[in-house]
């Protein structure tokens, strides 16, 4: 059988009609549906810069100042546990992370070995930091795009372990958008840099997209949408739907982080309206879903399991696991019901035990065990903090002004540990 060829001028042709077309269209295409169209054929992001309407991000604050909950005595020592007492060699951006959004930038320390807040951001932002810690047989953590920078994160402890896990933290931390980023080439950089990058980078499809809720929620508000890279418009309704989507047990921690940047967007809501009714509606049903089922979860001794949202079956069919998980749900829990509604909480009781339980357990640990688990007890920490309507660094710098050379008297640990 003869192959009949197409002439040379047929192609031309089809080619000259396919972009009489693509102009056609383009020319009469509105701005945002020109840039969408260029990222197809280009790969140019359809994202506009998105003006960020503060240099420092929001803060939700805690509602309740509750000593029945945390006493002082209790408060400082669960907090003696948690001060970052790091070492500098191949020092974990994870655990930098955890304990900077637990003592923001502004904490200070009379134990010259305890890195401060400063010290922590230092690190996290200067590649040369990382670099004395790392070397250089690591990737940079502070990675250079052409248009922002992004943070390697991964599964890697030379990495920061979350998706906007760093940005997040830095954020909660008390970061300005002006603060500078030094990666391994540039000097230019800032805080502003790595939040349009993580804004055009987003995508809904991702598994973890907690701590980017949390972030663009403090930095955003009261803008309610934006578009990534592709074009696609996103919004706090739909991080909304993808924070609820599927088993109340997926997502990080035992799924306590969803639940947290649920409660912190609805904080948000209350007031710069970043929801739609039918948005604030979702994200307050689930919450009231996740509030019974950790009233009927919770074990006799007052910590509640890994696997709470299975409600009493919990209880009745209990899982073998270690402490720390028992540890990551219970401050978790604790963590969000600081800044929740009482409309929100299972009944008080359930609170007070689980307060009593974490207590103890951190109280009880060797430094050995929390340098093993520092993220998860970081949380108990800052949650406690919340539970008397303060944060560490606050309650630390005072509680050291105050009682000087108290960490010499062993007596105080153990009186916790007796109640």
């Amino acid at each position: 059988m003869t192959q009949r060829s197409i002439p040379t001028s047929a192609v031309w042709g089809a080619q000259l009609l396919a972009i009489g077309a693509f102009a056609a269209s383009f020319a009469l295409a509105t701005p945002v549906e020109k840039k969408i169209l260029l990222h197809e054929f280009t790969g140019q992001s359809a994202a506009e810069t998105v003006v960020v309407p503060r240099d420092k991000p929001l803060i939700i604050e805690p509602l309740y100042n509750d000593p029945e909950v945390v006493s002082d005595e209790e408060l400082a020592q669960v907090l003696a546990q948690v001060v970052p007492r790091f070492s500098k060699k191949q020092l974990k951006p994870n655990y930098v992370e955890h304990a900077l959004r637990t003592w923001w930038l502004k904490a200070k320390f009379t134990d010259p070995t305890v890195m401060s807040g400063e010290q922590m951001k230092d690190y996290l932002v200067d590649h040369g930091q990382y670099l004395a810690s790392w070397g250089d047989e690591v990737e940079p953590l502070l990675q250079e795009r052409s248009d922002g920078v992004a943070i390697r994160w991964g599964k890697e402890t030379c990495a920061s372990v979350h998706h906007d896990h760093w940005l997040a933290c830095l954020t909660e931390a008390g970061m300005t958008l002006q603060e500078p980023v030094f990666t391994p080439n540039r000097r230019d950089r800032n805080a502003n840099d790595v939040l349009q990058e993580a804004i055009r980078d987003f995508r809904l499809d991702e598994v973890e997209t907690e701590w980017s809720s949390l972030a663009f929620g403090l930095w955003l508000a009261p803008q309610k949408s934006w578009r990534n890279r592709s074009g696609r418009e996103l919004s706090f309704d739909l991080m909304v739907d993808r924070l609820i989507r599927g088993d109340k047990k997926l997502g990080v921690c035992a799924g306590t982080h969803r639940v947290y940047s649920l409660m912190a967007l609805i904080r948000l809501d209350d007031e710069y309206h970043i929801l739609s009714p039918e948005g604030r509606q979702a994200a307050w049903s689930h919450l009231e879903k996740v509030r019974d089922l950790i009233a009927v979860s919770q074990f006799p001794d007052g910590h509640w399991p890994s696997n709470w949202p299975d409600g009493a079956e919990a209880v009745t069919k209990p899982v073998d696991e270690e402490l720390f998980k028992k540890v990551i749900a219970t401050g978790h829990h604790l963590e969000w019901l600081a800044i929740a509604p009482p409309e929100l909480h299972p009944p008080r009781d359930r609170i007070l035990k689980a307060a009593r339980w974490v207590i103890k357990t951190t109280v009880a640990q060797t430094q050995s065990d929390i340098g093993q688990r520092y993220t998860f007890f970081s949380h108990v920490g800052n949650a406690l903090a919340l539970w008397r309507k303060t944060h560490p660094a606050d309650f630390w710098m005072q509680w050291e002004a105050d009682h000087p050379g108290w960490l010499d008297t062993p007596a105080d640990a153990t009186a916790v540990l007796n109640q």
